[in-house]
């Protein structure tokens, strides 16, 4: 598949298992835009959060217009580990929990109402720690474990802990026994069989200005003039704004074959540093596949290589029998500093709505956005719309320690600016790039293709102005300040980053 192919169908290198049983070509198929349209909402972006938002409103009654700068679920959608939870790890918020339960039951109406085959079933998931029974650290982190069942159980949760849990299938020497039990969680498949809706795809926004009626601009030249307009985007293209209270980070998946059955169908995560997460998907007549995915690091630091080798060691260590490892992607993560997404009205804007920070927890948060959004547009209240409001500022706040650790890392991206990765063009392996300080003024990075030819382009971000990282692993650039993620050849892979880059002659 050429380039300029994939990229309109993923925001990756190499592609997720999801295309296994869903091939990109089964893919629903939309036009391009070739004219000026009047709609009553317009939704930037054709992934989970946008279908969910379109699905909402057209269910109202409302006329919608989706449009997606590539085709449709190509974004992060079909980058994920695909969990449906509301297992929460960073700790829990009565209201947060009860709207991602509302979340996966909308999922499981939906799918049923629309005899939608997307392997939707409830299960269980387990919480369990990081480390083997002989380490000391083991009971410590189990501690914690029985402490957030307990918090759970105040509000409700379905949830207990047991002692000596055993998942079946584990079979290797790692002894990790003992675990929170979270009934009621979910998966599905997320690309399979969506809901069709009148839709443009590689049709890319430019701009959208609020006068009496919203103007949202394509870069091919025409208008759309709606009501209001809902960027669902993952990462909205607007200045600084929610952004600049939220980190990417970049998350690593494998997809390695089991026997049917010789594994429970369950969720299993545990709250390591190197975070750790894992579910089942159908492979053929005889096999699962093992879905795992971790070593999650933030976006522009950290060597990124041997990921996927260590997520395979993982594995066997634990599920001798495991087969060949047949998909390998990454995906990025966006997480507010109080670890709540992002979803309403946009900050100082009256028709403007986004659906950003999904902190790991983008499929659930984007269906839930899909009522949100559309509550808040037809003036009904909600009782969760005030802890997503994109405008809060008490837990905002809160997590000021956090905010400073965060600046600190964006300021080490602006300091690149003076910064030389190599002496000359001569040190960039072949299919790898560098940063390259020529002009005190306008650092450049070099990208070698696979046959050792040299591209050059400016290593600012056409936005933020930060200095772009190379990650081996995706074979792609990363945009660490506003998270907007990119390929080898700095084509932009989502509508934040509208603009194309210039390349140096």
């Amino acid at each position: 598949m050429s380039h300029s192919t994939q990229s309109m169908n993923t925001s990756g290198e190499t592609d997720p298992v999801w295309v296994h049983l869903m091939p990109y070509s089964k893919y629903p198929q939309f036009p391009t835009l070739n004219r000026h349209v009047e709609t009553d909402i317009c939704v930037v972006g054709a992934g989970i959060a946008g279908i969910s938002i379109a699905y909402e409103l057209v269910d109202r009654g409302k006329r919608v217009t989706m449009i997606e700068a590539g085709n449709v679920l190509s974004g992060v959608t079909s980058r994920t580990g695909s969990h449906l939870s509301n297992y929460l790890e960073e700790g829990y918020v009565g209201i947060e929990e009860n709207s991602h339960t509302w979340a996966l039951r909308r999922i499981k109406e939906i799918s049923r109402s629309l005899h939608i085959d997307c392997e939707f079933r409830m299960l269980p998931g387990y919480g369990i720690s990081q480390y083997s029974r002989d380490d000391p650290n083991h009971e410590k982190e189990v501690a914690g474990l029985r402490k957030e069942t307990e918090m759970a159980k105040t509000i409700r949760v379905p949830v207990s802990f047991r002692e000596g849990l055993i998942i079946k299938g584990w079979d290797g020497s790692s002894d990790q026994r003992g675990g929170a039990i979270f009934a009621n969680q979910a998966t599905f498949h997320p690309t399979k069989k969506q809901p069709n809706f009148q839709c443009f795809t590689q049709t890319r926004m430019v701009s959208a200005e609020e006068r009496v009626l919203v103007q949202v601009r394509t870069a091919n030249g025409y208008t759309i003039t709606a009501a209001d307009v809902v960027k669902a985007t993952c990462v909205p293209q607007q200045k600084l704004g929610v952004f600049a209270v939220m980190e990417s980070m970049r998350t690593y998946c494998i997809a390695i074959r089991v026997r049917r059955g010789s594994i429970e169908d369950c969720l299993i995560c545990n709250g390591a540093q190197d975070y750790k997460y894992v579910r089942l998907t159908e492979c053929d007549e005889k096999n699962d596949y093992l879905v795992v995915g971790g070593y999650d690091h933030r976006v522009g630091q950290m060597n990124t290589s041997g990921r996927f080798e260590e997520l395979e060691a993982w594995v066997r260590e634990r599920f001798t029998h495991a087969g060949s490892v047949d998909y390998h992607w990454s995906g990025q993560v966006f997480g507010p500093v109080d670890f709540i997404g992002f979803i309403g009205r946009s900050q100082g804007k009256t028709h403007t709505y986004n659906v950003t920070g999904d902190g790991g927890n983008g499929l659930t948060h984007g269906v839930l956005a899909g009522c949100l959004i559309a509550d808040e547009i037809q003036g009904k209240i909600n009782p969760c719309a005030s802890l997503y409001n994109t405008n809060r500022l008490s837990s905002v706040a809160k997590s000021m320690p956090w905010m400073w650790q965060h600046d600190a890392h964006v300021s080490a991206h602006y300091k690149r600016q003076v910064q030389s990765d190599m002496e000359g063009i001569e040190d960039v392996a072949a299919g790898s790039g560098e940063v390259m300080k020529e002009v005190p003024t306008d650092p450049i990075v070099v990208y070698k293709d696979d046959g050792g030819k040299a591209h050059r382009f400016s290593a600012l971000c056409p936005h933020a102005k930060a200095v772009l990282s190379w990650n081996d692993t995706k074979k792609g650039w990363d945009r660490p300040v506003h998270d907007s993620p990119a390929r080898s050849n700095l084509k932009p892979m989502d509508e934040y980053a509208k603009g194309e880059r210039t390349q140096i002659v």
